[in-house]
């Protein structure tokens, strides 16, 4: 069985893979607090409830340092005789980066670039949208990462809006009954539903032309906790991928160990 840990600002996603197949996941906050050791008991506890006792390999990414330190410890402490990778410098990917400067692209992109190239080839597009981020990542035909774009996510921009906003709120993100609100929440519902997932088309479009590439050739993936509410009305996305992630770990973990 094989670990891997996404780590990302908001939230972590834990999987085990059994050979290709996903057995289980979880979802659990990403605690700055949190120690190599309590990592540990966070993720036994998870594994023992799913009956997962026979774990022999580990592929982590993280893209917040001061959790990173805790992996790598974790590592240490717990899974030092066991085949484990923590996605950065030194590890293979065996996915070419073409950007200007490859050492700082956040560990997550380059996974997610290279499941995406691997799994649908290129030209391809990832959309990993989380609470904190809406990230966009190229691979084009030759299956290279050449880059992307980072907006706020979903999440965070209706947290600034409720604190910066005197009479604004938080709402629960839902479809409202019309693009045009006809109250407060609705019409905040519409500007987070609507306004992202135009965002996204916007971004996707640019980048395909960018590209200059036949739009009806090039994957559009959706993955992360996305909220569905979004996800359904984006025009663009043409597959739907929510673990992409993990298997990108998975495909990490297989071309440093075999």
């Amino acid at each position: 069985m094989l670990l891997c840990l996404d780590v990302s600002n908001s939230h972590t996603t834990i999987g085990v893979f059994d050979d290709d197949d996903l057995v289980e996941h979880w979802q659990v906050s990403s605690d700055e607090r949190r120690t190599a050791d309590e990592w540990q008991v966070l993720v036994t506890g998870l594994t023992a409830r799913a009956d997962i006792d026979d774990v022999d390999a580990v592929s982590m990414c993280c893209t917040v340092p001061a959790i990173l330190v805790e992996l790598r410890a974790l590592q240490d402490r717990y899974y030092a005789d066991l085949p484990s990778s923590v996605v950065g410098p030194g590890v293979k990917t065996g996915i070419p980066i073409h950007t200007d400067n490859p050492r700082e692209v956040g560990a997550d992109r380059i996974v997610n670039a290279l499941a995406a190239a691997e799994l649908y080839g290129g030209p391809a597009i990832v959309v990993d949208l989380n609470g904190t981020a809406t990230i966009f990542d190229v691979v084009d035909a030759d299956n290279r990462y050449i880059g992307g774009a980072i907006a706020p996510g979903v999440e965070l921009s209706l947290e600034a809006l409720s604190r910066r906003g005197a009479q604004l709120r938080s709402v629960e993100l839902a479809v409202p009954r019309d693009v045009i609100g006809k109250n407060t929440v609705e019409a905040l519902q519409s500007g987070l539903v609507f306004g992202f997932a135009g965002l996204v088309d916007g971004l996707v479009t640019r980048i395909i032309d960018s590209l200059d590439a036949d739009p009806d050739h090039v994957t559009v993936i959706a993955t992360g906790s996305f909220p569905e509410s979004v996800v359904e009305h984006c025009d663009t996305i043409t597959t739907r991928d929510p673990h992409l992630t993990l298997t990108g770990l998975r495909l990490v973990h297989e071309k440093n160990h075999g």
